[in-house]
């Protein structure tokens, strides 16, 4: 069985399955093909161990430091 994972960006409304904060890691598990989130913190305390068993890491954690557009009205 295989299990397709959409290809998207994360949002706010993705969260850790670790703690709930918002999550910026998604995992994509190679034997069953579960997903898990992971907010930055959790995602690299895990990375080492969790990597060499997934068949996707998709990291998002570049978009914590963007700054958000202003508007001057």
């Amino acid at each position: 069985m295989t299990t397709a994972v959409a290809d998207r960006t994360l949002n706010a409304l993705d969260r850790c399955d670790r703690c709930g904060a918002q999550a910026y890691v998604r995992v994509v598990l190679e034997s069953s093909g579960g997903e898990l989130l992971f907010c930055g913190h959790h995602a690299r305390a895990i990375e080492a161990t969790l990597r060499p068993l997934s068949s996707d890491w998709h990291d998002e954690t570049g978009r914590l430091h963007e700054k958000a557009p202003v508007s001057v009205d």
